[in-house]
């Protein structure tokens, strides 16, 4: 897999470590990120993982920024890309060429976007948590194939609740990331289930597909 990072690159630390053992299933071909300097980078050097960077701040084309980064991420030949805790909305030229996950503090489809974790606050929520689906072109609007639920204590603010969903949803990537390589995967209209089917796996585009223009 390729994953891609923006920040200090805890989940990609996750997986560098689940990667360690042969049973696991998966390993990490490359590391890829939106900009330079960060602990993230630092990490995946210091573990011998090939490193490379598109700075979205280059680009004034985002179609541009992404055909670049579907190129770079082309060159490690992935069978899978993982988002993870990648701050930049990936656009067809990405998804629509390679099968990826995104990891989204929340539990989807309630909270979208960037900010999942002060719009959950802000709502008044009592459970919020945390989803990993597959990419479409949506925004964080993929079949959904795993969640995990996170109360809401009375003083949490935004970083400790954050704090508290990382935690799990650490875990949760780690988990299913391993059984989508150990087991494969088939989707039916928006349903995911672990396991191949005898038939060839539908893609995510196909299965997000709306009937009536199949």
């Amino acid at each position: 897999m390729v994953v891609l990072i923006s920040g200090t690159g805890s989940n990609m630390a996750a997986l560098l470590d689940a990667a360690k053992d042969p049973a696991y299933g998966a390993g990490i071909v490359a590391v890829g990120a939106d900009r330079e300097g960060t602990r993230g980078i630092a990490l995946a050097r210091e573990a011998g993982v090939p490193v490379f960077t598109v700075p979205f701040r280059d680009y004034t084309d985002r179609a541009r920024w992404n055909a670049d980064l579907a190129e770079r991420i082309g060159e490690h030949a992935p069978d899978l890309v993982v988002s993870a805790g990648f701050m930049r909305i990936l656009g067809p030229e990405v998804v629509g060429r390679y099968t990826a996950v995104n990891i989204h503090p929340a539990l989807l489809p309630s909270f979208p976007g960037a900010h999942a974790v002060r719009d959950a606050l802000a709502h008044g929520v009592r459970v919020t948590g945390t989803t990993i689906h597959f990419l479409d072109e949506g925004v964080d609007s993929g079949p959904i194939i795993d969640q995990v639920a996170v109360p809401v204590e009375d003083d949490d603010d935004e970083s400790s609740l954050h704090e508290r969903i990382k935690a799990v949803e650490r875990r949760m990537l780690v988990d299913t990331v391993g059984r989508l390589s150990r087991e494969g995967w088939t989707i039916d209209g928006r349903k995911v289930r672990f396991g191949r089917a005898d038939r060839t796996e539908q893609s995510v585009a196909e299965a997000t597909e709306p009937k009536e223009d199949r």
